[in-house]
């Protein structure tokens, strides 16, 4: 009897599929007669044989017209209960085909088994299958060690168990081809489903967020435990919580991985694109580009009409001054059509040691939404750091809560809307930006004039690799990497009442710990507050300054711009 039954069959999902199933007969372990192992397409049909559909299987898909040497095994949701993500599928193939990949659908055996796991045989019918796509991997051209996984909602937890605990087996061994390795080298996995202990087997009951709820042991995160991409929906009943739980556990471990949650999505595969950038990051769509500064990219004030410099206090008035400070100050940039009334108060990073409005995380920034129809605000905050017993941030605070009154008090002159503001800042000024957002209720300042009875709270806030977020790294970089629980948010970020939605964005590799992101993401979501997260594999601390085409670090403000479009800023579609 020969290993593998191989059928070539009309079947509904793609014509051409090749199916292959991936146990020899009689030899798959804890058959149970009620499961069946079909895509809902086939199973849903008023002629299905069920007896017909018992064993599980692989469809090899047509092999790309220009192969990268990758193979990626696609994986359907459904509760575990179905297959049921044909149009995803279809989809997936089709667009990861374009890339270059060869392409494997597999189908796994549901619903439930009775007396295990609820996702114990569909684990071991995963573990057989790498086997079995692993051992043709010269035959059909790609290489053994580029296996990578594509999946959604239960098709994720099972990815999540591929990617983190294949040294532990599923089975019993039945025939050599168990010798062959069972790891996967790459996954990408849309709103993994049940990984939290509050939504074992069922949506989350307590958001995956309460203080007695963890990830679910059955993940164990071994010594093959390969990069992920973890996708979700920020309002899913399958909680992004634990996307994020599963990322913390990978950055522990140094293991690259990227984490993008979407705000305001329910469950669903959003985000395909931040899938294919990781997976070109991680070198499987051919070899990187070579960087381009960003500077280099918008070099034209073209767009803009209107440049107007003002000091930030009126003369004498400057609070705590410090002779050794700079003057501050910010600049009005708008541009000759105004597509939307909304502004971005922008200011740059530099450990509160220094500040440049004409910096690569400022200029190209207001170039961008200047051509997009936005005005844009620069500001240059006091440096270096006050002198001692003042924090670090406390002049520059002064500054920003200045400059957002100053913007307030002239929008609606300037043709903008005085309640759609919103600020962004890089590293330190990623932290001042989450200040902004997050501290508007408490005072910096005595006020100096009529002004100052204007409240300072914004609508939005961009951080992009805020530093000094959490208690290891209140300095400078994160000393523990800002990974385990004695890691808290420092003092200063009070997420008063008036706390706006921010965006996110990180590298994984950042020596000011991506765990500055995650954790502020994650007190946002327990306060109610959806909040949009990006982190990328790979990106060191300023990774927007130069970066290579195609991947997130090069796009990275096109989420800026979506994010302003998806949350009602700007009302207007991307030029």
């Amino acid at each position: 009897m020969k290993r593998i039954l191989r059928l070539l069959l009309a079947i509904p999902l793609v014509a051409s599929a090749e199916r292959e199933l991936i146990w020899p007969d009689g030899k798959m372990p804890d058959a149970q007669p009620h499961q069946i192992a079909a895509m809902t397409d086939v199973s849903k049909k008023n002629e299905f044989n069920a007896d017909e559909w018992r064993h599980p299987y692989i469809e090899w898909f047509a092999p790309p017209q220009k192969p990268n040497g990758c193979c990626m095994i696609l994986v359907s949701g459904g509760s575990y209960r179905n297959c049921c993500d044909v149009g995803l599928i279809r989809i997936w193939n089709e667009r990861l085909s374009a890339l270059g990949c060869q392409c494997v659908n597999f189908v796994y055996r549901t619903p439930w088994p009775e007396g295990m796991p609820f996702y114990a045989t569909a684990w071991q019918d995963a573990q057989r299958a790498v086997r079995v796509v692993r051992s043709e991997a010269k035959k059909r051209g790609f290489s053994s060690d580029r296996i990578g996984v594509m999946s959604m909602s239960a098709g994720s937890h099972l990815a999540t168990l591929m990617a983190t605990s294949s040294m532990t087996p599923a089975y019993g061994k039945i025939d050599e081809l168990d010798e062959t390795p069972c790891n996967v080298n790459l996954v990408c996995a849309f709103a993994p489903a049940f990984v939290m202990t509050d939504g074992v087997g069922r949506p989350n009951t307590r958001q995956g967020a309460a203080i007695d709820v963890a990830l679910d042991d059955c993940f164990k995160f071994d010594g093959a435990t390969c990069p992920m991409c973890l996708l979700h929906g920020g309002c899913d009943i399958y909680s992004p919580n634990g996307s994020a739980e599963i990322y913390r556990n990978l950055h522990k471990r140094k293991i690259p991985a990227e984490l993008h949650i979407v705000p305001d999505k329910g469950h669903g595969a959003h985000g395909f694109e931040r899938a294919v950038e990781f997976m070109r990051r991680m070198g499987w769509l051919g070899e990187l580009k070579k960087p381009v500064l960003l500077a280099s990219r918008f070099t034209s004030d073209e767009s803009r009409a209107v440049h107007v410099k003002e000091d930030l206090w009126p003369d004498g008035k400057i609070p705590d001054f410090d002779e050794r400070q700079t003057v501050p100050y910010l600049e009005w940039h708008i541009p000759a059509k105004l597509t939307t009334k909304a502004a971005l108060v922008v200011w740059s990073g530099g450990a509160y040691k220094s500040s440049s409005p004409k910096s690569f995380e400022v200029e190209p920034v207001r170039r961008y939404l200047n051509e997009r129809g936005m005005a844009v605000v620069t500001v240059d905050y006091r440096h270096p750091r006050p002198k001692p017993p003042l924090a670090k941030h406390t002049a520059a605070w002064q500054d920003a809560q200045r400059a957002i009154r100053i913007v307030k008090t002239e929008a609606k002159a300037r043709g903008l809307d005085p309640e759609r503001i919103g600020v962004m800042g890089s590293s330190a000024g990623g932290h001042l930006a989450l200040m902004c957002a997050t501290t508007s209720m408490s005072a910096s300042y005595w006020p100096v004039d009529e002004m100052d009875k204007i409240p300072c709270d914004v609508q939005w806030a961009v951080c992009v690799y805020p530093a000094y977020v959490l208690s290891d790294g209140v300095n400078g970089p994160n000393k523990s990497r800002g990974d385990g629980t004695e890691c808290n948010i420092v003092p200063e970020f009070a997420f008063d009442l008036s706390t706006c939605p921010a965006l996110f964005l990180h590298g994984d590799a950042d020596g000011y710990s991506s765990m500055n992101s995650v954790k502020a993401w994650e007190r946002m979501r327990r306060m109610g507050i959806q909040s949009e997260l990006h982190i990328m594999a790979k990106c060191a601390h300023g990774f927007i300054k130069s970066a290579p085409p195609g991947t997130g670090a090069y796009n990275w403000m096109d989420r800026v711009w979506d994010f302003l479009v998806a949350k009602g800023f700007v009302t207007e579609g991307r030029k």
